[in-house]
């Protein structure tokens, strides 16, 4: 258990990462073993599939995952203590939501919104075909930004690119964001 425990490395837990690994002076022999972005990156991208009761079956075409991946890791289920008995699904879209890597006031100046939207536009186009990207002034989504890609696939490349990046002393966030949602302009979370 304390093997797969190391999976959780950088694990974000109220508002910060955990630190999860061996004593200092750890003699023991060494185990291969990920970290919370990678095997999130690998269970977001189908690569990985869950190794326990609560999952479902995995379809007969999924990619087999190497071996260090096998672990019965629960990335969906470990989400927060209130949360830990209610499975939680996160659906793959072609849509990617960032957080934290903007302020409000780098949404007030024209000049700089639109800088902000060039640099965004092309950072995230080398993980894939960009449809659109939107970056709300107000509401709901402000500070946010939305991402909408021509394929999941694509869309995964780029949480598994961004995610924990550090933006202006920020740690973005990326996560999958509805697709009907962000159609209908809902970026409430």
């Amino acid at each position: 258990e304390a093997e797969n425990a190391l999976n959780l490395n950088n694990i974000p837990y109220l508002g910060a990462s955990l630190r999860v690994g061996r004593p200092s002076k750890y003699t023991g022999p060494h185990t291969p073993h990920g970290n919370w972005e990678d095997i999130l990156a690998k269970f977001m991208s189908g690569e990985l599939q869950l190794n326990n009761a609560a999952s479902a079956p995995a379809p007969p075409a999924a990619i087999a995952a190497p071996p260090m991946a096998q672990m019965p890791a629960a990335p969906a289920m470990m989400m927060a203590p209130a949360a830990a008995a209610v499975p939680v699904t996160i659906v793959p879209t072609r849509v990617v939501e960032l957080k934290q890597m903007l302020t409000q006031q780098d949404l007030e100046d024209d000049e700089e919104y639109n800088d902000i939207l060039e640099d965004t536009r092309d950072e995230c186009s080398s993980f894939g075909t960009l449809k659109n990207i939107v970056i709300p002034r107000t509401g709901p989504g402000a500070t946010k930004i939305f991402l909408e890609y021509l394929s999941v696939e694509d869309a995964g490349k780029a949480i598994a690119g961004l995610k924990g990046r550090t933006f202006d002393g920020r740690q973005v966030g990326a996560t999958y964001f509805d697709e009907i949602e962000f159609a209908n302009e809902d970026y409430s979370d």
